[in-house]
């Protein structure tokens, strides 16, 4: 698959949830796929405190993406 392609779905995906966390004064970005596709997230606001914040990371970015991008490995957040 072309990597523009896949940052494509990538943000899509982030797109979908967003409404969800903006609601909750929150947002998330893309940081990077790595070339293992490993997707790289920074949630923004009040996401960055949140105690549901791996639910969020998993059950719904990584659940998402496994339909829309299945090439993806994993998720992960960093700080910063």
């Amino acid at each position: 698959m072309i990597e523009i392609e896949l940052k494509q779905k990538v943000l899509k995906a982030i797109d979908d949830l967003r409404p969800y966390l903006k609601n909750d004064g929150g947002d998330m970005e893309l940081v990077a796929i790595t070339p293992e596709k490993k997707v790289l997230v920074r949630f923004l606001g009040a996401c960055k405190k949140c105690s549901v914040r791996p639910v969020t990371l998993k059950a719904g970015l990584e659940e998402s993406l496994k339909v829309a991008a299945p090439e993806i490995s994993g998720v992960e957040s960093i700080e910063g």
